[in-house]
């Protein structure tokens, strides 16, 4: 799949609101749709390429949130399955592909960003140190390292890091920030907080 670059221009896609969580590029995640205009967003990324913008809430609390209570940043996604339960939830496994920055988002319901794709840039030399302090922290943590493991289905070698970022027991405002890093910024927060993280666990 092809992906465009700034020369491109900006583009419109429609809007997957998150709650508490974020969706890194090379990374997997299953999220559960009920909401009427979330469904009818779906509906139009389905019909047009099965490509949507994974958008996080400032205030997961918001139960219907509008333009302004996203964070700007956010990952171009393809719905890799969606599949309905009897219950009436739409179950998706969406596949983060890119970074891009929200424009301006439109609608009321139903919304549709207009958004910028963002370079991730090389990790450079700060990947190596990253993927070490990684499996440091999952060397205490064999469950989280187990969950991973399941959940990765991108062989590129970020994807790792990505989809650890994705699922640290961090807070949803540090999650976005690395997401709002580009590959080397993020390499290097890893390495530099998870082990800062592992010794304030160890110390409890």
């Amino acid at each position: 799949m092809s992906w465009p670059d700034e020369s491109d221009g900006n583009r419109l896609y429609p809007v997957l609101p998150l709650r508490d969580t974020s969706l890194f590029p090379k990374a997997s995640l299953t999220v559960v749709v009920v909401r009427p205009g979330v469904l009818r967003a779906l509906d139009v990324a389905v019909r047009t390429g099965n490509i949507l913008l994974a958008l996080s809430q400032r205030d997961p609390d918001t139960p219907m949130p509008g333009p302004k209570d996203f964070n700007v940043v956010g990952t171009l996604a393809h719905v890799a399955s969606a599949e309905t339960r009897p219950s009436g939830e739409h179950h998706l496994d969406l596949d983060g592909l890119a970074r891009a920055r929200v424009i301006e988002i439109l609608g009321v319901d139903t919304l549709v960003a207009e958004t910028q794709f963002l370079e991730e840039g090389g990790a450079e030399e700060e990947w190596g140190p990253a993927v070490e302090a990684l499996a440091r922290y999952l060397h205490s943590h064999s469950q989280l390292r187990s969950f991973l493991e399941g959940q990765r289905r991108s062989s590129e070698p970020l994807s790792w890091v990505n989809l650890a970022c994705q699922h640290l027991p961090i807070t949803a405002s540090a999650r976005q920030k690395l997401l709002e890093s580009n590959a080397r910024e993020r390499c290097l927060k890893i390495s530099r907080g998870l082990d800062a993280l592992l010794r304030k666990e160890q110390t409890l």
